[in-house]
């Protein structure tokens, strides 16, 4: 495996939906599920702030994590749809690009990262608490979780 990540471009959306739509059938444990609605990720390509991270091994992108900017009262990065296709899964991927958002984040000054991680999805869990993530707040059946790096 010749892993490297790199930034998506906007001729990468086909796959990056199917990573998408992977996940979510993981996750929910069904096929009836949708990908994104058509310009759902065009922000990722405006060429501001916000951007998806991928995972290429030789030609094949087999991961993705989007990255949003948030400049609010307080400013932090969401991170969003972290996906791993199933034979790359528990090969340090996910670590891999979560890494790397946390690397952006220090680049542009930004203090903190938080995400959703679903109360089912619990190796995504634990891969989270050894990366340093704590619960910021139970919301029903997904946890918000949160880290200053």
């Amino acid at each position: 495996m010749s892993l490297t990540l790199a930034k998506a471009e906007k001729k990468d959306i086909n796959r990056i939906n199917d990573l998408f739509i992977e996940m979510l059938q993981n996750i929910y444990n069904t096929n009836q599920v949708n990908g994104y609605s058509d310009g759902a990720l065009n922000r990722f390509f405006d060429g501001r702030d916000e951007w998806i991270c991928i995972a290429v091994d030789g030609e094949n992108i087999v991961a993705f994590l989007s990255i949003e900017v948030h400049h609010e009262d307080e400013e932090y990065i969401y991170l969003d749809d972290l996906s791993v296709t199933k034979q790359y899964r528990n090969k340090g991927i996910g670590t891999k690009l979560i890494q790397k958002a946390e690397e952006y984040a220090k680049e542009i000054n930004i203090p903190t990262i938080c995400f959703h991680v679903e109360k089912s999805n619990t190796a995504a869990f634990r891969l989270y608490e050894r990366l340093g993530y704590a619960i910021y707040e139970d919301q029903g059946s997904r946890y918000l979780m949160i880290k200053n790096v």
